[in-house]
């Protein structure tokens, strides 16, 4: 089992700003998490942060005391909901491992901690460094284990491992020339969820694995039909005679080719519980979908286990001679407890009942449609697959963006970026003050019945 923590960029932000004091001694924080209980990774995620006094501990520039009756109410509320704890403490001298002090406090606390919470859920022990980085171990079991990796899902996307990265690959050192090779090597220690694997997605998912993602998980119910075989990368006639489900054909290809990424393909609708449980063992989402339903869904497990979220939508407007008129789209990045699909306009609620409806009863709302209850959300656009490829090229340099921090501006500038091929423009915009008050509730919550707070997701899923 791989124990992993995740932190949104407004608590990472908050929790630096505590730990890094003003007089340089060392300053602490506890946390409660939720958690997703995964059968390889166990995410830890952070619901909320309490930070201790510096009056109310015992500091200086290399270590720090304090009781546990301070935290006696945070320790009660964990038991209650059954959350896992974590206390987070700064080395302002840079300090890069835990200390003797560390190793003595931790081995007081931690089985103290473990007692008092009658779940059976790991506790952790995590310091930052003062340019931020931060490194833990995960009390389990009786015993210490290192935290594999901690990620902040922020303007930029940091990602820290215990262990060495793995030695690059003779095919991915030319990418290595222009992202680096500490970027390279991160790729290669990625889960990414794809979801939606036509059109878009089956470009996005091209293009992680020639980049050397080390692992892809494609999500898509669907299966090739010819219609679409004109835009879906690595898809046959042969394909879409034996009508093989989407995320399969990206999972074969990727074998097929065999530059070292696995594929852990997920054919199942995103509303299975079985399909939210793996995306949300990954490290990041990208949304290759052009349903309201679909993207709402994907917003509200990027906030349930705090990761980060890329969006790409794609418009081509016909006239009624069926000429293109207008060749539109965009990449939004959405992180946790900022703005979200809904707050920034992309997804209506109405349109999301509509589709939630077609979708479970055909028949209930082809009546609503025809007696003018809901709006039409099945309209076919046309779909060209150049256009498909600027867009998805797009979302992947996104990704590199925040990982690898290229650009001249912030990252912070470019939360949302819009794309017009028929004025050839792109017109880039940062990220909205106003937070997400619905999503912003969900952040860090983890598994909980029913998942993601949807009761439908309750319901034993269809074979």
């Amino acid at each position: 089992m791989h124990y992993t923590l995740s932190i949104s960029g407004l608590q990472f932000a908050a929790l630096r700003a505590h730990l890094m004091a003003p007089d340089g001694k060392e300053a602490a924080a506890v946390a409660l998490c939720g958690r997703r209980a995964g059968e390889e990774r166990h995410r830890l995620v952070i619901q909320r942060l309490h930070f201790l006094r510096y009056e109310d501990c015992e500091r200086s520039g290399y270590g720090i005391e304090w009781h546990t009756d301070l935290i006696i109410d945070l320790l009660d509320e964990a038991d209650r909901k059954g959350v896992s704890v974590i206390k987070f403490h700064s080395h302002p001298g840079g300090f890069d491992r835990f200390s003797n002090q560390d190793d003595k406090t931790d081995g007081l606390l931690f089985p103290r901690i473990a007692g008092w919470i009658d779940a059976e859920v790991p506790h952790a022990s995590v310091v930052m460094l003062p340019e931020g980085r931060m490194f833990g171990r995960v009390y389990v079991n009786g015993a210490f284990e290192p935290l594999e990796r901690i990620s902040v899902a922020g303007d930029d996307i940091d990602i820290w491992f215990h262990e060495r990265p793995p030695e690059l690959p003779e095919f991915v050192r030319r990418h290595a020339q222009a992202f680096g090779e500490t970027t390279t090597q991160l790729l290669r220690k990625l889960r990414i969820a794809v979801i939606g694997a036509s059109g878009t997605g089956s470009i996005v998912i091209e293009q992680l694995h020639r980049l050397g993602v080390g692992e892809i998980v494609p999500v898509d119910a669907d299966v090739v039909k010819y219609l679409n075989l004109n835009r879906i990368v690595n898809a046959t006639t042969e394909d879409a005679d034996q009508r093989r489900n989407k995320a399969d054909v990206a999972a074969a290809a990727i074998d097929r080719i065999g530059l070292g990424t696995r594929p852990i393909p997920v054919p199942l609708n995103l509303y299975d519980p079985r399909a939210v449980a793996i995306v949300a063992e990954c490290d990041l989402i990208i949304g290759c979908v052009d349903t309201h339903e679909g993207r709402f869904i994907i917003n509200r497990i990027a906030s349930f286990y705090c990761l980060p979220y890329i969006d790409v939508g794609v418009a081509l407007e016909a006239g009624a001679g069926g000429e293109i008129t207008q060749v539109v789209g965009y990449i939004h990045y959405f992180q946790p407890g900022r703005s979200s699909i809904l707050s920034r306009g992309v997804v209506d609620l109405v349109q999301v009942t509509a589709e939630a409806l077609k979708r479970k009863n055909p028949e209930a709302y082809a009546h609503e449609r025809k007696h003018g209850y809901i709006a039409n959300v099945d309209e076919d656009r046309p779909a060209v697959i150049s256009v498909n490829t600027v867009l998805a090229g797009l979302a992947v340099n996104e990704l590199l963006a925040r990982l690898h921090r290229f650009r001249h501006d912030e990252n912070g500038e470019f939360a949302i970026i819009g794309v017009t091929l028929s004025q050839m423009e792109m017109h880039p915009e940062p990220e909205p003050a106003e937070h997400c008050k619905l999503f912003a509730k969900y952040v860090g919550l983890g598994d909980i019945t029913p998942p993601l707070d949807l009761p439908e997701l309750s319901e034993k899923p269809k074979e």
